[in-house]
């Protein structure tokens, strides 16, 4: 048992190497914004309302996702790097804005409590 524990912490000697060297790459400004901004994704539905602006909203969330794994796959330089996050971060914000005022609009409030320390 012991040298099966063993043999996969081997096998991933090098990919760990590997992470610890991205790790050290100092993190774009698009991409922490897209990452706050993925951080704030709504997670249920607002009221417990699962109507066509909840679905859409997943779908797009999903969409935004999707679209920002290929075009950090295309990407030849920091520049497409830096397009890419920075659209990624743009789309999930207006997707929950848009979702938050669509259900605003028929009466149900998203409420939010941030706490500053």
């Amino acid at each position: 048992m012991k040298l099966t524990a063993t043999l996969p912490m081997v096998a991933l000697g090098p990919a760990t190497a590997a992470t610890a060297a991205t790790a050290a790459v100092p993190m774009l400004h698009e991409e922490k914004y897209a990452r706050d901004q993925e951080a704030l994704i709504i997670t249920s539905p607002i009221a417990g309302i699962e109507n066509r602006f909840w679905f859409d909203y997943r779908i797009d969330i999903t969409e935004a996702q999707k679209e920002l794994t290929s075009d950090l796959r295309r990407a030849s330089d920091i520049e497409d790097l830096r397009d890419a996050w920075e659209e990624c971060g743009h789309e999930l914000k207006g997707e929950r804005e848009h979702y938050i005022k669509g259900m605003a609009e028929r009466g149900y409030r998203y409420g939010q409590v941030i706490v500053v320390e």
